[in-house]
């Protein structure tokens, strides 16, 4: 029997989780709220301990909408992210530097979003007694540096340790080879350059999974600016691959988030911002990330789903449900700007745009993907 993914109950997804970290008072939790349209207390009292919020958000995409217009669905719904701000940081970062419980958070993140300020405020003047964003950006970066190259260097001693103890033929392969992997980890390090910056394949990237380094995660700089716009290039420094630097007047943007929708519309075109700072950091981190949306469409339900680029049919079926994997016969794609500019499903097919794809074929951004499959 053949089956369409209508109807078919979904498998929940891991959401993107995305760490705000910055020094104190740098208006992290302002541009926390600005993300996720939060009213978060951006002052707190020191309570001597690690404080996070975290909210799960839409991500927005026009697409959706306009899909969702077309089909008209009992429901529509768009790909989600996480946004965890690390309050308290005073006891961390600034000071002492990363403590084991600061680090154990911030490592179960995908990305981090580095909030380095860059306004004058007399009422909370920065805490190192000067705004400078290119000192603040490099103290981060030390940091992580840092922890990294600790990580590395035990690793590398338990491993020896292992070996000194005597393993099984397997193991013993297995465990070299991780040493000569750590032993390149620990020199990119001492030679300046994160992780990230490292020619490492998928599989040894995924094989450093469980091991929480922070410098090879991607990571989006956030300078946070005044009532004035200002160009981050001309003011931080910070070239890395899965890497992005943008300026975010984070006071007004926060402000905007949490007006009705027609009101933030006429105070966006007086101050001339085109897009919500939301709307552009998630894309901005999405394109870090590599990451790609496909949709599945109909009368019950227009999603978006997301996927890593360089995916396949079959990981698209996963992603929906491990059946739709399990029995997969094959995958009924359209384009996203076809199906628009066709008008809907029963027109791309009638001319031929619906295209019949096999479990290698690679999945775009904005395609349509019904599955076909059996049990």
């Amino acid at each position: 029997r053949w089956h369409s993914v209508t109807g078919v109950q979904t498998c929940a997804l891991p959401i993107l989780r995305l760490g705000i970290i910055g020094l104190p008072l740098s208006g992290k939790t302002t541009v926390f709220n600005a993300l996720t349209r939060g009213d978060t207390p951006t002052t707190t009292a020191a309570t001597g301990k690690l404080e996070t919020h975290t909210a799960i958000v839409d991500v927005p995409d026009a697409r959706v909408d306009r899909l969702s217009a077309m089909f008209k669905p009992r429901k529509t719904i768009y790909a989600k992210v996480t946004y965890t701000d690390f309050a308290g940081l005073e006891q961390g970062i600034g000071k002492t530097g990363l403590t084991g419980q600061l680090r154990n958070q911030i490592a179960t993140t995908d990305a981090f979003v580095l909030v380095i300020r860059g306004f004058e405020n007399s009422i909370s003047p920065h805490p190192l007694g000067s705004v400078n964003p290119q000192r603040d950006l490099d103290l981060l970066h030390s940091e992580f540096m840092l922890a990294d190259l600790v990580t590395a260097e035990n690793r590398i001693a338990r491993i020896d340790e292992m070996l000194h103890k005597g393993a099984r033929s397997e193991e013993r392969a297995r465990l070299q080879d991780e040493r000569v992997l750590f032993e390149r980890l620990h020199a990119g390090l001492e030679a300046g350059l994160p992780l990230r910056d490292l020619e490492l394949t998928s599989v040894e990237t995924d094989g450093l999974a469980g091991f929480g380094l922070l410098s090879l995660k991607p990571t989006l700089v956030l300078l946070s600016t005044g009532e004035d716009a200002c160009d981050p290039d001309t003011v931080l420094q910070y070239q890395h691959r899965q890497t992005a630097v943008m300026a975010l007047q984070g006071k007004l943007e926060m402000e905007l988030a949490q007006l009705p929708p027609d009101e933030a519309t006429m105070f966006m075109e007086e101050f001339g911002i085109q897009e919500l700072g939301l709307d552009r950091v998630i894309h901005t981190s999405y394109g870090m990330l590599g990451l790609c949306s496909f949709f599945t469409v109909g009368e019950d339900e227009v999603r978006a789903w997301t996927l890593r680029q360089g995916s396949t049919a079959l990981d698209a079926a996963a992603a929906i449900h491990t059946d739709l994997a399990r029995g997969f016969i094959r995958a009924e794609v359209v384009g996203y700007e076809e199906l628009i500019a066709l008008g809907g499903m029963v027109a791309a097919r009638k001319v031929g745009k619906v295209q019949l794809e096999g479990k290698e074929y690679l999945v775009r951004d904005g395609d349509i993907v019904h599955i076909r499959f059996s049990l």
